[in-house]
């Protein structure tokens, strides 16, 4: 099976523009194509992760990518899926953010001479003359059009800043400049980048004739792996020190079992003819697909090693055997307790699983912790020393998320 026909296989692809070019260019090893990433954090989160790994695939397939971080629009952000305007970030903290992205993005994707780029639109959108802007692209749009895009009509009940308004402008640039200056000659995105996807490519047919070569790609990057990225908790980061390797370990162990098979197929390197044997799985077998899940991405994103210790540790939890000392913990220390005893709330704090001590009462109320296997309802239960010594405290919150925590 080549290339593109994997990729529909696995699920990725919703919509193309043409696809029998596309076809023939992936399979062929010619597309030199890219996917943005806005510089919102200073992680990625596992909402980029489709796209990651398509572009692994790809690339491993002999296509080139290209990582286009959003050093400019970031400067603008982008409205789609909002329902009010982003922040704004300062100069430093973008270059920062993209800095991050970079180091990540380099365990997924091989960079160097002839192989991915990684470039940054402000390079070229922040030498930008705005009269010109408005001369020479702003005259290739139609604003009616403009406003019938899914990314706009949302918002226009709630207001849309002139400033977001100019977003769908600077990424159809980007690909219009990209494709004169080192060839790119396809586009990847989720579908809900699809109208500015588009803009793109008829940027460059307006200004470069109909014999311009541009290919455009969506995937479900929006409904599909975008959500992935966002837990009741907040996001899952790519960091480790954001989110630890048994944290995003045990956040894909616990996926629900209607989308387990759907993940593994998408997001995982396994051969399609194994995935299609797991699809027979249910009962107790999508467990252990789910472990499959959870180690291959672990390995993926962290590496082998870590991957080990994180399954070690939620089969500590889940099974009764392995090895609890890689799950996430605090260190508590003489001064945390107050004549040796710890309360509840205060150590639910301490060790970040809750914001304030109101989250943590509210937690222990609607019956969301247990503490060394117990159940914790009263709010001014504590623990002493000897309860944090040897092993630790294990705590619990909900149904997926471990903590432990112990003295020096």
């Amino acid at each position: 099976m080549q290339i593109y026909e994997e990729l529909k296989a696995r699920g990725l692809i919703a919509q193309v523009t043409d696809e029998e070019e596309i076809r023939n260019l992936v399979n062929n090893g010619k597309a030199v194509f890219y996917i943005g990433f806005d510089p919102t954090a200073d992680s990625l989160h596992v909402g980029h992760f489709m796209a990651l790994c398509l572009m692994k695939r790809l690339q491993m397939a002999g296509n080139r990518p290209i990582a286009l971080i959003g050093g400019g629009t970031g400067m603008i952000g982008d409205p789609s899926g909002r329902t009010d305007m982003r922040q704004m970030m300062t100069p430093e903290t973008i270059q920062h953010n993209c800095d991050c992205f970079k180091k990540q993005m380099e365990r997924f994707i091989e960079f160097g001479e002839g192989k991915a780029m990684m470039l940054n639109n402000a390079d070229w959108l922040m030498k930008l003359n705005y009269v010109d802007v408005l001369r020479e692209v702003g005259a290739c749009f139609s604003v009616n059009n403009m406003l019938r895009a899914e990314c706009y009509k949302q918002r226009m009940e709630k207001g849309l800043s002139f400033l977001e308004f100019n977003y769908m402008i600077m990424q159809s640039y980007d690909f219009y400049h990209m494709f004169q200056t080192v060839g790119c000659n396809m586009q990847f995105g989720g579908d809900d980048q699809w109208s500015n996807m588009l803009g793109g490519t008829e940027l460059i047919r307006r200004k470069l004739g109909k014999d311009a070569y541009a290919m455009t790609i969506t995937l479900l990057l929006n409904s599909e792996g975008k959500k992935m990225g966002k837990t009741a908790s907040g996001a899952v980061w790519l960091d480790p020190n954001k989110t630890s390797p048994f944290e995003f370990y045990q956040y894909w162990r616990n996926v629900g079992d209607a989308d387990v098979l759907k993940c593994i197929r998408m997001l995982t390197f396994l051969p399609l003819e194994q995935i299609d044997e797991m699809d027979k799985w249910e009962g107790s077998q999508l467990n252990q697909a789910k472990e499959i899940l959870a180690y291959e991405l672990t390995k993926l994103v962290h590496g082998e090693e870590e991957a080990e210790k994180a399954q070690s540790a939620a089969r500590a939890l889940f099974g009764g055997s392995g090895d609890s000392a890689h799950m996430p913990c605090t260190v508590l220390c003489q001064e945390d307790f107050t004549d040796g005893k710890i309360d509840v709330l205060t150590l639910l704090v301490k060790c970040g699983l809750c914001a304030s001590r109101g989250e943590a009462r509210r937690l222990v109320q609607q019956g969301g912790v247990t503490v060394c296997g117990e159940k914790v309802t009263d709010i001014e239960k504590t623990f002493s020393c000897a309860d944090c010594n040897g092993d630790g405290a294990i705590i619990k919150k909900g149904k997926k998320v471990y903590h432990k925590a112990y003295m020096k």
